[in-house]
């Protein structure tokens, strides 16, 4: 190789950390940075699939960081520690409580408690799509049709795990690197479900608090979950003080001011 053709491969490398620098942000989470999402128009919502994803439209998104990853048994023991919240339902479980892969068993107000405390928030909806289907809508993070490659998902009929992607339960949070969206954000589809911070109702309706316990959303499916359950636009209700689940987690996000 040439002193110059040495140079230019210098060059690229360099604006590539560069870029690379400026898209994620360490963030007050040790270990799981903060990953740019600008701001742009992007798809929200499917006229393919089930009723509550309707109607496809074509928003206005805002500027926001999302965690890299899940939110992780090791982070989020680290937020007990420090503040004396409960622990989570599986900590210390020999696959479910291991420290790399993502904390399970916490509820909507301990993972919304966890974001809080480091001056993060939950997702919304239209967060989770934005960073999980890109601007064009994609079914998949990565695009094309899932494989073992990809995602962290159950068997082909619902609801029993598959560890024919190698993992029998969850997955460590920094698995299926082929399956990162277009930003770098990993695991936004299998591996655990994921809280967001709305309640459910249809999109062309508002959700209301009366004496029935209004549901959370949650988003992406998880390591037991068949291929329908595996998309990007799948709206899953939820009893937000349920905290057993062994296939529920969370990752937080910044707006900016």
């Amino acid at each position: 190789m040439s002193t110059s053709d040495l140079w230019a491969v210098v060059t690229v490398l360099a604006i590539t950390l560069a870029a690379e620098a400026v898209a994620a942000d360490s963030g007050p989470i040790s270990g799981n940075p903060l990953v740019q999402i600008p701001a742009g128009p992007f798809v929200f919502g499917s006229d393919d699939g089930p009723v509550n994803e309707r109607p496809r439209r074509l928003l206005q998104g805002r500027a926001f960081t999302i965690n890299r990853t899940e939110i992780t048994n090791r982070q989020y023991r680290a937020f007990v520690d420090a503040t004396g919240h409960r622990s989570a339902f599986y900590a210390g479980h020999p696959l479910l409580g291991l420290d790399g892969h993502p904390v399970v068993g916490v509820s909507w107000a301990d993972a919304d408690a966890f974001c809080r405390h480091y001056g993060l928030a939950l997702p919304s909806e239209q967060q989770y799509e934005r960073a999980a289907r890109g601007t064009k809508g994609q079914a998949f993070p990565w695009g094309a049709a899932p494989t073992d490659r990809h995602v962290n998902a159950g068997a082909t009929a619902c609801c029993s795990g598959d560890a024919g992607d190698g993992y029998a339960m969850t997955a460590p949070a920094m698995a299926f690197a082929d399956g990162a969206s277009r930003e770098g954000v990993l695991n936004l589809v299998g591996n655990v479900w994921e809280w967001t911070s709305d309640l459910y109702a249809p999109y062309e309706a508002k959700a209301e608090v009366t004496g029935a316990k209004p549901y959370r959303v949650l988003r992406g499916g998880s390591w037991n979950s068949d291929p329908v359950h595996l998309t990007t636009t799948y709206r899953l209700a939820y009893d937000p003080d349920f905290r057993f689940s062994a296939n529920g987690g969370f990752r937080c996000v910044h707006s900016g001011k």
